[in-house]
């Protein structure tokens, strides 16, 4: 039995489901709770994708790390905030989410930090998945926060140039330009010099593919939180 196979036949099941199930996450909490309830997920977005993209997988014959379809969700939610609610309240939502993400990591380190008990079972475990280096923890949250701050202004330039139509140009191209963005630039801060320079072209440019459909994908979602009506909106 090709049990390997298998294996990645059940990874691209598990993709569709992580995806409809994130995305539609997404429109419960609009639905819900409405803009906090939107913040909220910027912030657990970012937390999430950045401990997902610790495993890779190989997905329709390409290795990729996980986290692609919870980073995307993140660009979701602060197009959803912008187009609704206006730049000004998405930009407060990056804010929320990277301030999110450098609490989870100081206080993760702050975590490891301690002297274990005797007892103690987990803390070799946890070491082991959290101790970060400083490059590539600056290079993922520097590069989240210019990526996510570069889809709310270059979303509502796009606005303003098509007068509010054509959601759907909007949201691609600000989300796949400022993934690509977000994967070439945390790629070549964090292992520029470590690995060979021509392997991180592929990484990237893979990564940025990948990204780019699934940027495809949560347009349909966009357009249903629009008609979508909190009680606050009613």
């Amino acid at each position: 039995m090709n049990t390997k196979g298998n294996g990645r036949d059940m990874n691209e099941l598990l993709s569709i489901v992580e995806l409809i199930a994130v995305f539609g996450g997404v429109l419960l909490t609009r639905k819900f709770f409405g803009k906090k309830g939107l913040f909220a997920w910027v912030a657990i977005a970012g937390i999430l994708a950045n401990l997902q993209v610790n495993k890779t997988i190989t997905l329709f014959g390409l290795d990729v790390a996980m986290g692609n379809v919870m980073f995307a969700s993140s660009f979701l939610a602060t197009d959803m905030l912008s187009e609704i609610y206006g730049k000004k309240v998405a930009k407060r939502a990056v804010v929320a989410g990277v301030s999110a993400l450098v609490f989870f990591i100081c206080f993760m380190q702050l975590t490891l930090a301690f002297t274990p008990s005797q007892f103690d079972i987990i803390s070799p475990a946890m070491s082991e998945f959290f101790q970060m280096s400083v490059r590539t923890t600056v290079a993922s949250v520097a590069m989240y926060a210019l990526a996510n701050a570069c889809d709310v202004y270059l979303f509502d330039f796009l606005k303003k140039k098509t007068g509010g139509k054509k959601l759907w140009l909007r949201n691609n191209v600000s989300t796949i330009i400022c993934n690509g963005l977000e994967n070439f630039g945390f790629i070549y801060l964090a292992f520029f010099g470590v690995f060979e320079t021509e392997s991180l072209l592929p990484i990237a440019l893979t990564t940025t593919v990948v990204e780019a459909v699934i940027a495809l994908l949560d347009t349909p979602f966009l357009y249903i939180a629009k008609e979508i009506k909190t009680k606050d909106e009613k």
